[in-house]
Order: C-alpha cells, then structure tokens, then sequence
C-alpha cells in the first residue's frame, strides 16, 4: 500500500513588495509577510498551505506561527498515516487551535491544514470539494456561490485624490461592491465623494458601499459617526467597536439601523455562538487564515447559514494564490455567500508564487482553478526566492 506519511514539512516566511501602501485604522503596510508552509509525502507528493499572521487579529506572529508549526502542530503531522481521503480529513478535522498551555494559534493551524489538504488530495486522487459530504454539510458543495458572487473592491484609507482614482479605475474595471476603510480622521469627507460616485448605481440595486472600522471606534464615536452618516445607504457595518467590547452591541445596534458585520471578534465557533446568542449577529467576514482553516471557515458559513446571517468571505492583505486558491474553494461550496474579498494577484503583489497568479476578472469574476489540490501549482524556486532568509525545513 502506497505510504501517506509525512516526511518533511517547510515553512517559507515570506517577504513581498506591495505595489501600493495599505492603510487602514488597524495597520499600514508596504510589504506582504504571508507564511507559506509545504508538506511532502514519503511518496514524493507536496501539497502547499499559506497563513498570514495578524497580532491585532488572532493575536500571532511569523516567529509564533514558525514556533507552533514545530511543536504542538508537527506532532499531530507527525502521527499521520491515512488509508483514505475520509481518514485523511478526519484527522486534518482534529487538528488543534491552541498550545498546551492554553494559546491560540488558528492561523498556524490553517497554514497546515490547507497544505495537508492540498498533499492528500493530490495523493489519493480526490476533488477537495468533496469534503463538505464527509463534513456533512448540508446544502453545500458545487457550484456553491460561483455562478452569481463577484469580488468586491476594498477601499484603503487614502487621500480624497487617490480614493477618486482608485474607486473610477475600479468601476471601469466593472467592478460594483465596495468596501471603505473608515476609522481616521477625513474619513467622513472620502464616504460622502465614495456615495455621491456610486449614488446612480445604489439606487437602482446594482451597486453597494460598506465600511470597516477595524475597531477603532469607541461605542460614543460610532454612534456620533453613524448618525452622522444616517442619509448614506450603506450594505453594512464592519466591526466598529474593538475586540473584547462586543457586550456593548447590543445597544449600538438598537441605536442604529444598519447590518453589523464581525471580522476580528470572529474567530472561532464559540466567537460565533455568543455573538448570535448576543443578538448582534448580522454577519461574519469568514478569513481563512484567520478561522483556522478552510474546513473550520465552511463550519463557520454552515452556522452562519442555518441562523440567517450574512456571509462575507474576507481575505488578509498580501495573500499570495495558495490563500486565494482556498477562498475560490470555500465559494465554490458555499451557497448564498453576499461578499466576497480577495484575488488581488498582481494588482497588488509584486510576485507570486505560482507560474499563473490568480487574480479576480473585469466584473470581479472569478477566476478558474486546476482540478488537483487546492488547484494552483506552487513553484517552489519562487517561494525560496521571496524568503529574506532561508526556508525552515523540518525533517521528520
């Protein structure tokens, strides 16, 4: 019988140039630091995985992701041994979200996962979509929200000139969902230029704009600043209070009428138990790298499905293709996703790390994937060469 364990995992810490500064009330960045992680079978199979690691968010780093791969995470790949794709899963399904001691690591952890995934789907020969039948996930799988989702345009915190360029390029290229980074100071004079641009196409229903506060309000500042903007129509709210504040919700949301939707308090499945039990539960921005992992982020959409809330899939700044390989599998199984974030390929990165970077179409349409895996092909010479410093090869 063909052996399915694993010999060597390598962790590429990345470092890629943006073609344009990201900034937002959380962070600014001029540099990707995703963290790609291959597995390779004794059989010579290689499957990829990639997480981006956000202090503000899931509270690691490079150096805690690097630090969880080799203990806690490399004894579970350790006592791997499938006979079957359905074997396989169960014990990627098992992997852990925290250390012993009681600290999180989802992004380590959906690193991992997605390069398990991608090695023994290709191994055994398996679509990765065929997952949500073995998870039991109830009106989900192909073609999920394919034929009628399209990626979004997010909108950086900028100067009213570059928001006007980006946002007429943007709408040239098609695209008619849009989300702004609020949170600092101008932001009111950039949404009102963003509306007055996109009035036309709000009112007739074929264009939206949302914001995302990254939780720099406090829950005085944003009912001031929402009240502030009562006449502008806005699709929804993106975490407006700080992580740890959701107690103080509910009464936001009785004060306004707009959807809220929760990224950095939503991490984990109890995350989204008590922010439904809350009732504040309009809808979750679903990242992969963020949840754990494609199979806890479809568990995360399914909950999200059976209790009428909103699904955005989000997507971390800098992801390389392996992340948006994921983010297009999770729309191809998941139906009824509202918003979708990512695919930003090349308008963003200055490399990849696959021979054809995905990178969403005019429209925001998403791109095609190969059949085997995730369905990218992961040049391995292109990662080595976006890491400042040497892979971390882990010899098991």
């Amino acid at each position: 019988m063909t052996t399915t364990v694993v010999q060597r995992i390598t962790v590429f810490p990345m470092a890629i140039p943006l073609r344009r500064k990201v900034s937002h009330a959380a962070s600014q960045r001029t540099v990707a630091d995703p963290v790609a992680v291959s597995i390779e079978l004794q059989t010579g199979v290689v499957g990829y995985g990639e997480t981006v690691p956000r202090p503000y968010v899931t509270g690691e780093t490079v150096q805690s992701v690097v630090a969880a791969i080799r203990s806690a995470l490399m004894q579970r790949v350790l006592e791997l041994r499938p006979a079957s794709f359905a074997e396989a899963l169960e014990a990627i399904d098992a992997l852990p979200f925290e250390a012993d001691d009681g600290t999180p690591f989802p992004a380590a952890r959906a690193g991992v996962e997605l390069a398990l995934l991608d090695a023994y789907a290709r191994a055994f020969g398996r679509p990765v979509n065929g997952l949500v039948g073995w998870a039991g996930l109830a009106g989900f799988g192909t073609p999920g929200s394919r034929p009628r989702v399209r990626y979004s345009g997010v909108l950086t915190q900028s100067t009213p000139a570059s928001l006007r360029k980006t946002l007429r390029l943007l709408w040239w290229y098609g695209l008619r969902h849009f989300k702004l980074k609020v949170g600092d100071p101008g932001d009111g004079e950039r949404l009102a230029w963003a509306y007055r641009y996109l009035r036309r196409g709000i009112e007739r229903g074929t264009a939206s704009l949302r914001v995302d506060v990254n939780g720099a309000w406090t829950k005085d500042e944003a009912i001031d600043r929402l009240a502030d903007w009562r006449g502008i129509p806005l699709a929804a709210v993106e975490q407006p209070l700080a992580k740890g504040r959701e107690g103080e919700l509910p009464v936001l949301k009785d004060l306004i009428d707009l959807r809220l939707i929760h990224d950095e308090s939503l991490v984990t499945m109890d995350d989204a138990v008590r922010l439904r039990e809350s009732g504040v539960a309009d809808g979750f921005n679903i990242r992969i790298s963020k949840c754990g992992g494609l199979l806890p982020a479809l568990k995360l959409a399914a909950f999200a499905r059976r209790h009428g809330i909103l699904v955005q899939l989000g997507c971390m700044v800098g992801e390389t293709s392996i992340l948006s390989a994921s983010g297009l599998r999770f729309l191809e199984m998941t139906p009824g996703v509202t918003f979708a974030e990512g695919c930003f390929g090349s308008f963003l990165l200055s490399a990849d790390v696959v021979a054809q970077p995905l990178r969403f179409g005019c429209g925001g349409r998403l791109p095609r994937l190969g059949t085997a895996g995730l369905g990218v092909d992961v040049d391995a010479n292109k990662l080595t060469a976006l890491c400042p410093d040497r892979p971390i090869v882990i010899e098991l």
